[in-house]
């Protein structure tokens, strides 16, 4: 199938397919110079980077894992280490939206009179300050 039939089939644009086709991670079946055709298990291949992509792989993780031979070599460790990672992020979003929610509902006629609120300034300026330390962090800021 031709690179616009791919692109109208998956929504991925001509440009992307193009990009991804430049780092290996699917591969053309027309002679170069021609207008690009895949083979039809290019949706499938296009479908693990997505997936790959939505799990928060970079693009580099997603090529390693995939095959010439098209059946993916899934390197569990760094799945698992993803997986971590978003159970983390999972965690600390849910404990800053269950600091907005207090925030938000708080009966104290000022949030500077709320325990709770005060413990979370407190909380969030230790982290703050973690990561002013951090090693080689050389602008003083987080991030």
């Amino acid at each position: 199938m031709d690179i616009s039939e791919v692109a109208r089939r998956t929504g991925v644009p001509s440009s992307t397919l193009r990009f991804y086709e430049k780092k290996g991670l699917i591969t053309a079946t027309s002679p170069a110079g021609e207008r690009r055709r895949f083979a039809p298990d290019v949706l499938d291949q296009l479908a693990l980077i997505a997936l790959g992509q939505a799990g928060g792989l970079s693009l580099d993780e997603i090529g390693a894992m995939l095959s010439p031979a098209g059946a993916p070599k899934v390197d569990r460790k760094v799945l698992s280490a993803k997986a971590d990672e978003i159970n983390a992020t999972i965690k600390r979003l849910r404990a800053m939206s269950e600091g907005l929610r207090h925030a938000a509902e708080c009966p104290a006629a000022n949030h500077a009179q709320c325990p709770t609120f005060q413990r979370l300034l407190k909380v969030a300026a230790a982290g703050r300050l973690r990561q002013r330390r951090a090693p080689g962090n050389l602008t003083g800021w987080g991030g």
